[in-house]
């Protein structure tokens, strides 16, 4: 029976703690609305550490969500030049004509093995 109690107690922690013996309580002093708030240089400044963490993560995780949003660049040292959509730049084949040549290109392979199947059938 204390076997089962204690892995209830650990499996559900929102239960809380039952106490009925007056000796076991005690009085809560930081709790207490009273109780002045205190909070020292380095837990502010981790506080604020943290924070900025947090924030620079949810900016990163809506740029890797949104990239219809774009990137904006206030610094002119920020530069960069686009070689493919310039007037001299060589000629660039579509996706779509890319895959039909590829498809060519296997079947000739594949009718190329053929012909040399029956040509050679001692190879």
């Amino acid at each position: 029976a204390a076997l089962k109690k204690s892995a209830v107690d650990y499996m559900h922690p929102e239960v809380g703690v039952a106490a009925t013996d007056a000796t076991v309580f005690g009085r809560n002093y930081f709790s207490r609305p009273s109780a002045p708030e205190v909070e020292d240089m380095e837990e502010a400044e981790e506080r604020a550490l943290v924070l900025a963490e947090a924030a620079a993560l949810k900016k990163s995780a809506v740029d890797y969500m949104h990239p219809e949003v774009g990137v904006t660049t206030t610094d002119g040292a920020c530069f960069g030049r686009n070689y493919f959509g310039r007037a001299s730049a060589a000629e660039t084949e579509d996706d779509e004509f890319a895959d039909e040549r590829a498809e060519v290109l296997e079947e000739a392979a594949a009718l190329k093995k053929l012909a040399m199947d029956y040509m050679h059938p001692e190879v």
